[in-house]
C-alpha cells in the first residue's frame, strides 16, 4: 500500500557532495516523520538525519553542518543534501517513513522503508 523509492546515490571523492532523494507513494492520508539511515559494512544501522511534518529537524553528531535534509511542499518526497563528504560516510541510506494510510476511509499508521541506495566515498 506504500511503497518508498530512493535515488541519488554513488561514488564521490572526498570533499564532493551528493544528493539523495526518497518519493513516498500509496495510499497515504499523511506523513508524520521521514528520516535517512545509513548502515556501513559490517556495522549497525544508525540514524543520519530526520524531519517532522512540522520541519522540526535532528542530525547525528557526526554529519552536522555537513548535511541537510529537507521535504517538498507535498510533503512526500524527503531529500539529503550531502556535503563535504568523508570516506566515513560510506553506507547504504535508507530512507524511511512514520505514515498513516488510508483505504476506505479506515486509517492505521505504519512505518515504510525504502530499498537503500549505496553511497561510496573515496579519499
Amino acid at each position: 500500500q506504500v511503497q518508498l523509492v530512493e535515488s541519488g546515490g554513488g561514488a564521490v571523492q572526498a570533499g564532493g557532495s551528493l544528493r539523495l532523494s526518497c518519493v513516498a507513494s500509496g495510499s497515504i492520508f499523511s506523513i508524520n516523520a521521514m528520516r535517512w539511515y545509513r548502515q556501513a559494512s559490517g556495522k549497525e544501522r544508525e540514524l543520519a538525519a530526520a524531519i517532522t511534518s512540522g520541519g522540526s529537524t535532528n542530525y547525528a553528531d557526526s554529519v552536522k553542518g555537513r548535511f541537510t535534509i529537507s521535504t517538498d511542499n507535498a510533503k512526500t518526497t524527503v531529500s539529503l543534501q550531502m556535503n563535504s563528504l568523508k570516506p566515513e560516510d560510506t553506507a547504504v541510506y535508507y530512507c524511511n517513513a512514520d505514515l498513516v494510510l488510508s483505504s476506505n476511509y479506515r486509517y492505521r499508521s505504519a512505518s515504510a522503508w525504502g530499498q537503500g541506495t549505496q553511497v561510496t566515498v573515496s579519499s
